[in-house]
């Protein structure tokens, strides 16, 4: 494939992942538990979240241990769940680390890195090591550091859409030959001085998460972390390296409208999703199923709703288009990419995981968003869609292995 000034484009595979959630921590526990219905969500007691909208939240509450070539000493939550992401996409790929190869690079995304080292770092300024915990490459830069990788090392954040956007660039990184793999992913974790934030603005029901639903009222935030290893196609399948989806393309822009409130005709969303599909090579009507960024907020779900129907057109209602974010909470810089987690696994299983807590559908949100259960389908083509305060938009197209070979006849698409 090549791009409009003739460069050839490699194409990319997702060989690794990994997951630490409260719904569960690895791969396997994540995806059981997100398919069974379950939720993940529970009142926080790492802190006292007395004068918060809601003490509801997306807590890990089994810490895995650092991997065993991580550097010691004490680390702090964000450092212990991307490191254990990591680990588990690394050796699910069959890499096992140190990485020295020149080209292997790491984009990871976050929303508000060291929160916790800076609540830490308020209540005793003598502590330098919260200090110094606070800065957003701390995990970037150690995870290279530890992983001994040479190639591109970088930490993005455009809020919401931060993990969606890691991985698009990360794969850029891999389809332009500047990197032959990378470790893309997002994390974040609970603290006290976010939550606060989050409630000033109003951005966290008092209730819980009802994406779709015509009672939402806002959303409720989580933690963790998910990784996704990207490799070249063609040196993956060298090496037998078990490839579990393919990128097709993805779309990133700006709503450039309001500080958290999107258009309502959702324009900017509906101009994401096109470029993704453009960049992919595809039409929207091969797309089986949609992973919406789905906040049951009062306005973005109607919105990106909107937007689907624009952009797919007839298919929107052909197809599943649910939610996770009330079984694993919004877990911030973390959400896209667990979100393609999830993705890959639909497409694995067949099967869209449910919109919880959708009872009462909103008329205007009138897709087939899966309510309660998971449904049966037919999944070879996933478009998972991301959007953030501040107006940053991010969607992602991916695709069962050999699905576009089939599509083409072999070769390069």
């Amino acid at each position: 494939m090549a791009n409009g000034g003739g460069m050839q484009l490699r194409r990319v595979g997702i060989t690794g992942m990994g997951v630490v959630s409260c719904l569960g921590v690895g791969v396997e526990a994540f995806g059981e538990a997100l398919f069974a219905g379950r939720s993940g969500l529970s009142v926080i007691d790492r802190f006292d979240p007395a004068g918060l909208r809601n003490g509801l939240m997306g807590v890990v509450r089994d810490v895995p241990p650092l991997p065993d070539w991580a550097p010691g000493g004490t680390s702090s939550r964000d450092v212990v769940y991307a490191f254990s992401a990591a680990d588990e996409a690394l050796r699910s790929a069959g890499l096992v680390p140190p990485l020295s190869e020149p080209r292997t690079g790491c984009v990871l995304s976050t929303n508000f890195a060291g929160a916790e080292a800076m609540t830490r770092f308020a209540e005793c300024p003598e502590d330098g090591s919260a200090f110094a915990a606070c800065r957003f490459d701390t995990v970037v830069r150690g995870l290279a550091s530890a992983l001994s990788m040479r190639g591109p090392a970088f930490c993005v954040s455009v809020s919401c859409a931060s993990g969606t956007a890691a991985i698009g660039l990360g794969s850029d990184l891999v389809r332009t030959g500047r990197a032959r793999r990378v470790l893309a992913g997002g994390y974040d974790v609970l603290a006290l001085l976010t939550q606060a934030g989050l409630s000033c603005i109003r951005t966290i029901s008092t209730d819980t998460v009802r994406p779709f639903d015509v009672n939402r009222s806002q959303t409720i935030f989580g933690e963790g972390a998910a990784m996704v290893v990207l490799e070249d196609l063609e040196d993956a399948r060298a090496r037998g390296a078990p490839v579990r989806a393919e990128v097709l393309g993805h779309g990133m822009n700006n709503n450039a409208h309001h500080l958290t409130a999107p258009d309502k005709e959702g324009e900017g969303i509906a101009a994401g999703m096109r470029m993704a599909f453009e960049d992919a090579g595809i039409d929207p009507a091969e797309v089986d199923y949609v992973n919406a960024h789905g906040t049951g907020t009062e306005y973005h779900d109607v919105t990106e709703v909107k937007a689907l129907k624009a952009v797919l057109g007839a298919r929107a209602r052909e197809i599943p288009v649910s939610s996770t974010k009330a079984a694993t909470a919004h877990s911030m810089g973390a959400a896209g990419s667990m979100e393609l987690v999830a993705s890959v696994l639909a497409i694995e299983r067949n099967m869209a995981p449910p919109t919880l807590n959708l009872t009462d559908p909103d008329p205007e949100c009138d897709l087939d968003h899966v309510p309660g259960v998971g449904k049966p389908f037919a999944i070879d083509v996933v478009l998972s869609n991301s959007a953030g305060i501040g107006g940053g938009n991010a969607s992602i197209v991916i695709a069962r292995p050999g699905w576009r070979d089939a599509r083409t006849g072999g070769g390069r698409a």
